[in-house]
């Protein structure tokens, strides 16, 4: 049987690619893989919008495999989203730190928003370590995380 075999991107919908690419390489420290205006028929059917003329960013979490892909849908028709948490069909990434409270404190001081200030959680696999919900130049919510345990190595009680 088919099956998935590993992860391979989180993508997210952006209305100014440039913008977006500071935030993420510069504020936040991915490393920017490639940028590019991709322009193929395959482009327009697979998205479902076929005069769109995409631009993409592809950033990559420090040490890892893992990626995060910008895009900018223009020529076609936007409406912007309401963002906050609750509401279905929003998501949010989430980043490990090292030092939570000194890189939560440079990012305030450049202007980043969050949800709240950095909180400890009191319970489950991120008990005792910090957490804040940043909120990115489109409202995404980005978790950035300082924790001891992550989530493969924790053991619910029963």
């Amino acid at each position: 049987m088919a099956k998935i075999t590993k992860g391979h991107h989180t993508g997210f919908t952006v209305t100014s690619l440039e913008r977006s690419v500071h935030f993420y390489r510069d504020l936040l420290g991915l490393e920017l893989v490639f940028q590019w205006n991709p322009r193929a028929a395959y482009i327009g059917e697979l998205v479902g919008y076929p005069d769109v003329d995409l631009h993409g960013a592809i950033l990559r979490v420090p040490g890892t495999e893992t990626f995060l892909e910008l895009l900018e849908y223009r020529n076609v028709p936007q409406d912007r989203v309401d963002m906050a948490n609750g509401n279905i069909g929003n998501g949010h990434i989430a980043f490990t730190v090292d030092d939570l409270e000194t890189f939560h404190k440079n990012l305030a001081e450049a202007g980043v928003k969050s949800v709240s200030p950095p909180v400890t959680p009191t319970i489950g696999p991120n008990k005792g370590g910090r957490a804040v919900y940043l909120i990115d130049p489109d409202g995404f919510r980005v978790e950035l995380i300082q924790t001891a345990t992550g989530f493969g190595d924790y053991k619910p009680a029963a």
